[in-house]
């Protein structure tokens, strides 16, 4: 039989000629090690930041124009330029708990109520507007509310009371968590009403036969679903207490 040949041995500690080759530039050049472990903590930085950037949501927008007939900006001294809140209702009037708060002696310290909802089927915020003060009734988009009556709000809407004309746009998104509001104080008015609309001020006092109140079922997050509504007639003796 032909001897068979055998390589010559080789040594185990000589390590792959790759390696040895990094290895070896790692040694003699210290900054270039530096360099490379530089460059993976930056990567290792970044991955996260994009990471969580890709999972974050868009907030739902309310553009609020806001107008006085007589005081102009006066009334809307203490109204901050940008508001960011969170999913329970935002109050409106004068009191100095309200989230808007209005220089109008004439206003309910809580006047009305801007409340987030979940409609059935929909994974967006809406809105309705709620009227909370017995002293004057609330115009939302040509329709008179009154105490305690609530409407939903659609993508504009042109609402006046006591003076103050206002204008809400929503500009969708997909957080359910929080809202912003921006608000901007015209010089000129926002709303043309006609005559007949000019007063909202309850004329016919305690006489008055009490208002209708729209009432609907409520979802995720408190407040109606829109397409729920009912009619029921508001006691005289409301739970909620009047604002004065």
């Amino acid at each position: 039989m032909p001897e068979l040949q055998k390589s010559p041995p080789r040594p185990c500690h000589s390590p792959v000629p790759s390696l040895q080759r990094e290895h070896t530039a790692a040694e003699t050049n210290p900054s270039s090690k530096r360099q490379t472990v530089s460059g993976d903590l930056q990567t290792l930085r970044l991955q996260p930041v994009s990471w969580i950037s890709s999972m974050e949501r868009t907030l739902t927008v309310l553009q609020v124009s806001l107008y006085h007939s007589t005081l102009g900006q006066v009334a809307f001294a203490k109204v901050p330029l940008q508001l960011q809140h969170d999913t329970s209702r935002l109050l409106v009037g004068r009191g100095k708990d309200t989230h808007i708060q209005l220089q109008l002696p004439q206003l309910s310290r809580h006047h009305l109520s801007l409340e987030p909802y979940l409609e059935k089927g929909s994974t967006l915020l809406a809105f309705c507007l709620k009227v909370l003060s017995r002293k004057s009734c609330v115009w939302v988009n040509g329709l008179p509310l009154r105490y305690l009556e609530q409407v939903p709000l659609s993508a504009v809407n042109r609402i006046s009371f006591s003076g103050i004309q206002m204008v809400v746009r929503r500009e969708g998104g997909d957080s359910l968590d929080a809202f912003v509001c921006y608000f901007r104080f015209s010089s000129s008015p926002l709303i043309y009403r006609p005559q007949a609309q000019e007063t909202d001020e309850w004329e016919n006092g305690k006489e008055e036969t009490p208002p209708v109140r729209r009432e609907a079922t409520h979802g995720l997050l408190g407040s109606p679903h829109g397409s729920s509504w009912t009619q029921t007639a508001v006691s005289s003796q409301a739970p909620e207490e009047q604002q004065k």
